[in-house]
C-alpha cells in the first residue's frame, strides 16, 4: 500500500509520512524542497515517522529572521524537531542537506541519534572552485530574472548519473520549482561558508557516508575525507550513480539508509566522543 503523504504547514513547512516510534529527518539539498524525498519518505515509512522538511526560506517555510549562517540552520532543525514533539531523530542529508545535518549534529548532539551523509562534502572549495566565482556564476541568472523552475532541467542533468530520466527528472525538477529565488539566492550566499574539517571528530552520533561513484560535484574523495574524520563512520560508495543518488536509485539508496539504522543501538548522549557506539 503508498504511504500516506501528509503536508504540515507551519514558519518550517515539511512532509512526513509513516507513524513510528523513531523519526527520521530528511534534509534537501540546494537545488531541492521536500518532495525530492517522496521516494524515501514513501519506502521508509513501514519502520519509521518520515519527516522531509522546506529548508527556511525554501517551498512553504518561511525564511529565517536573521542572516541565514549554518548556525541558523542548524538551530532550525531543532526547531522542527520542537514541531514534531521529538526529543531526537536520526538525520539523514542529502548534499546541502549533509552539510546542514553535520552542524546540526555539533551544535546539537543530544537530539540527533544516527546520522547519514549523502553526497556531501566536509567544506566548500575542496576543488580549488573561487567562491565570489561560484557565487556570481548562479546570482547572475537570478538577477537576469531567471527562477530556480527555470534553471531546474540545466542544473540537475548537469549533476546527475545516467540513470536519471523519465518521471524521477520530472519530479527533481518540480521540487526545485518549489524554491522561491530568495530562498535560492540566500543559499548560494551562505553555502561557501561551510567548512567542519577541524570539528568533524567532535561528531558522536553514528554516522554513515554515502557517495555515487560517479558523482563530480562531491566525489567519493570527499566523502572518504569525512568518513576518515568522523570517529567509527562507515563509507559506502554506490557504483553507477551520481549527485543526485536517492533520486537515481531510490530503492538502493532506502536500503541503505535501511541497513544502517537497523543495524546497531541508537546513539546515547552518555557515548564518549569517538568511542564504541
Amino acid at each position: 500500500m503508498a504511504a500516506n503523504l501528509r503536508d504540515v504547514a507551519g514558519p518550517i513547512a515539511w512532509r512526513d509520512a509513516g507513524s513510528g516510534p523513531d523519526t527520521i529527518v530528511l534534509l534537501h539539498g540546494l537545488g531541492g524542497s521536500r518532495t525530492a524525498w517522496d521516494p524515501q519518505l514513501r519506502s521508509l515509512s513501514d519502520r519509521w515517522r518520515a519527516v522531509a522538511w522546506d529548508m527556511p526560506g525554501y517551498g512553504a517555510s518561511a525564511p529565517l529572521p536573521r542572516p541565514t549562517t549554518f548556525a541558523a540552520l542548524a538551530d532550525a532543525v531543532a526547531r522542527l524537531l520542537d514541531a514534531l514533539g521529538v526529543e531526537r531523530a536520526h538525520l539523514v542529508g542529502w548534499s546541502l542537506g549533509g552539510m546542514v545535518a553535520m552542524h546540526t549534529a555539533l551544535a546539537h548532539p543530544d537530539r540527533v541519534d544516527r546520522l547519514v551523509l549523502i553526497a556531501t562534502s566536509p567544506a566548500f572549495g575542496l576543488d580549488g572552485t573561487d567562491p565570489d566565482e561560484w557565487r556570481r556564476l548562479r546570482l547572475d541568472r537570478l538577477d537576469a530574472g531567471e527562477t530556480p523552475a527555470d534553471m531546474a532541467r540545466a542544473v540537475l542533468t548537469s549533476v546527475a548519473g545516467p540513470r536519471l530520466s523519465g518521471p524521477a527528472l520530472a519530479d527533481q525538477m518540480a521540487a526545485m520549482a518549489r524554491i522561491p529565488a530568495a530562498g535560492l539566492r540566500a543559499m548560494v550566499e551562505t553555502l561557501p561558508h561551510h567548512d567542519v574539517r577541524t570539528r568533524l571528530a567532535d561528531i558522536t552520533a553514528p554516522t554513515l557516508v554515502v557517495v555515487g561513484e560517479l558523482d563530480h560535484e562531491t566525489p567519493p574523495a570527499y566523502a572518504r575525507a569525512i568518513a576518515d574524520a568522523v570517529p567509527g563512520a562507515r563509507l559506502i560508495v554506490l557504483p553507477g550513480l551520481g549527485h543526485l543518488a536517492p533520486a537515481e536509485d531510490p530503492d538502493t539508496v532506502s536500503a541503505v539508509i535501511r541497513s544502517f539504522l537497523d543495524d546497531r543501538p541508537a546513539h546515547h548522549p552518555d557515548r564518549a566522543p569517538g568511542g564504541a557506539p
